[in-house]
């Protein structure tokens, strides 16, 4: 299964999700609000997309509506307030993951 995860920068939370799943999931990680923000080309490549908090999910539908209609994108409720690969944030992200899939 492909998995491309989303937050707002795409160095905190989604890096850090795309690391620790990286040995059950094919995974990646985008920012919407980035250097080089997320793209069609890396919502199309995945099977689950997992944003970090609504508003991304909101934010990919006006972006790219024909492609939010097609994906399956499951919200984590992770807010913004981890750095990467912070011990509270893997936590957070093994439980909710988990509990989604």
């Amino acid at each position: 299964m492909k998995v491309l995860f989303v937050c707002n920068q795409g160095q905190n939370r989604s890096r850090t999700a795309a690391e620790i799943f990286k040995d059950k999931f094919k995974t990646k990680s985008a920012g919407l609000y980035s250097d080089k923000p997320i793209t069609r080309q890396q919502l199309s490549w995945a099977d689950i997309i997992m944003v970090m908090e609504n508003r991304q999910r909101a934010e990919i539908a006006q972006r790219f509506p024909d492609i939010y209609m097609q994906k399956r994108i499951l919200a984590l409720n992770i807010s913004d307030v981890y750095r990467y690969k912070q011990r509270e944030l893997i936590n957070t992200l093994q439980a909710k993951v988990s509990d989604l899939l």
